[in-house]
């Protein structure tokens, strides 16, 4: 008998993978977590959530691992069809040997405390001895655990949904506790349970779900009911200080205060604020530099001085939540606003600003203001009902954005690659570029998002059928179809050949009557740079 491994683990993922509906994924991962014992469950938790770090496995460890055991180009072949290293290994990896008749099935507590403890020299022996005593599928769900990569089709929100419903608990309570807490969160299933009180905010500097906005689908709103501000091009923020500590949380509930030290240094007054996280540009004279600047501090775990001074971070303020001990959510926007303002004061004007309100003295007006807009931080404008409470999520009625129009460009196929996932079939990742003075195509851009499926498989074959050159997973194209690109913005960069790199490209329109020889210039995107 094979040594069984987290069976129900690798069920649910299963299970997961292949179900579309939504409370059907609720319904599963429910049950599993009413039926797994403690800690467990609180490890699966972390897992679906995106908590669980086990810094000894890496993806060149994997790699090693498979390539030592079968023949490498046999994998790279077998993970470009595949679309996941995961799902390769646990396919390619040799069948189990017999266990020892004694061994006992391990639990998802004892992975996480082995591969969490292990030094890095450690790892490959420790995983490769688990690997080998376990079914494909088995195997599957250990090393989505072990790299914390699930791509399963659940978000964080949705896992915390489902834990709420299984235990009758309001989600948004579980939200407000959450990132305060650590796996595998016995307090929070005490507490689920009705053996434990409910974990307290008032000594975590703990992360609240940010208020969302609506698109804003109809032709106007009155601006007696709404007050209009800019979107500014950073990353939303709440900078939460209590008990003497300070925490920078992104708008997933990440913990990015080492990422932005000088931010957090500087916010030193009990509160909840809100906010949009930028860095100053050295041509800006202080104010608001690209998106394309501040992705030189994001995802850093230790930030140099030279960073530090190269890309001084600031936020722009949006709203209060806390001020002190005292909720202010259910204040409506116009008084949070003023309680806003009155705080300015003692706030460090090197790190933080207000977000101005747009005066307009109607929508029509408004709609003006925001057609000049092409400021190289400014994504749109925010209409934000002055009775408004701060609530989580997306209300109707409540919030709007109202994005500016996206730039257009004509730029030439030059590469694709697989995607992954359920687009691991397609060749659904496309490279375009633009002509230069000297008639050299030059990449710009990177999009994989804006076609419908029937464009997609069109792609795939298009692909398929004028591929001139393969490099690894990437095919070069003959460089003959045009793409229509929806862009955001454009920006001048130095880690590209072409200078310039785009903000959130996407396919709108496959131009297939259009020569390639009549797509735009470099010079002609150079001229839409922020």
């Amino acid at each position: 008998m094979r040594w069984r491994i987290m069976r129900a683990f690798a069920d649910l993922l299963d299970s997961l993978i292949y179900t579309r509906s939504r409370n059907a994924k609720l319904k599963r991962i429910g049950d599993y977590l009413r039926a797994t014992p403690d800690p467990d469950r609180g490890w699966a938790m972390a897992a679906l959530t995106g908590t669980l770090d086990l810094p000894a496995v890496k993806p060149a460890l994997l790699r090693a691992l498979i390539e030592a055991r079968v023949d490498p180009v046999l994998y790279a072949m077998s993970r470009d069809f595949v679309g996941d290293s995961a799902e390769t290994i646990a396919l390619l990896w040799p069948e189990p040997v017999p266990p020892p008749e004694d061994g006992a099935p391990l639990t998802v507590s004892q992975v996480i405390a082995t591969l969490g403890s292990i030094s890095k020299s450690d790892a490959p022996a420790a995983l490769a001895a688990m690997l080998d005593r376990l079914e494909a599928d088995e195997r599957f769900a250990l090393l989505k655990l072990a790299t914390g990569a699930l791509r399963v089709g659940i978000s964080a929100r949705l896992a915390k949904t489902a834990l709420a419903q299984a235990f009758d608990l309001d989600v948004d309570a579980v939200e407000e506790v959450w990132h305060g807490l650590t796996p595998p969160y016995a307090t929070l299933f005490d507490w689920a349970e009705g053996r434990g009180e409910q974990p307290t905010t008032r000594n975590v500097p703990v992360f609240r779900p940010f208020m969302l906005a609506h698109p804003l689908e109809t032709e106007s709103v009155d601006l007696a009911d709404y007050a209009a501000e800019w979107k500014w091009d950073g990353i939303r923020v709440q900078l939460v200080h209590v008990a003497g500590e300070t925490r920078l949380y992104s708008r997933a509930g990440d913990d990015i205060t080492h990422s932005f030290p000088e931010v957090a240094a500087s916010f030193a007054t009990p509160g909840v604020l809100d906010g949009e996280l930028l860095v100053k540009g050295e041509f800006q004279g202080g104010e608001a530099a690209s998106f394309n600047a501040l992705q030189q501090r994001l995802g850093r775990k230790a930030v140099s001085a030279r960073t530090l001074a190269d890309y001084p971070a600031f936020v722009r303020l949006y709203d209060i939540l806390f001020d002190g001990e005292e909720d202010l959510r259910e204040l409506p926007w116009s008084e949070r606003r003023t309680r806003l303002e009155a705080v300015m004061p003692r706030l460090d004007p090197e790190r933080f600003d207000l977000s101005a309100v747009i005066e307009a003295a109607d929508f029509a007006a408004l709609e003006e203001i925001r057609a000049g807009a092409r400021d190289a931080a400014i994504e749109g404008v925010m209409l934000k009902r002055r009775t408004s409470p701060y609530v989580a999520g997306r209300r109707a009625g409540l919030w709007y954005k109202w994005k500016r129009d996206p730039l257009i460009a004509d730029c030439v196929l030059m590469y694709a690659q697989r995607g992954s996932g359920k687009r691991s079939s397609f060749y659904s990742d496309y490279t375009f570029g633009a002509w230069t003075g000297e008639g050299e195509l030059l990449p710009v851009g990177k999009a994989y998002f804006g076609f419908t499926d029937e464009e997609l498989k069109w792609l795939d074959r298009y692909v398929r059928n004028h591929t001139v050159n393969r490099f690894g997973p990437v095919r070069e194209t003959d460089k003959s179809l045009v793409l229509e690109v929806a862009f955001d913005s454009i920006h001048e960069s130095k880690r590209h050949k072409s200078g310039l790199a785009m903000r959130f490209p996407r396919i709108s329109r496959i131009r297939n009557d259009k020569p390639a020889g009549e797509a735009d210039t470099i010079e002609t995107l150079r001229k839409l740079a922020t």
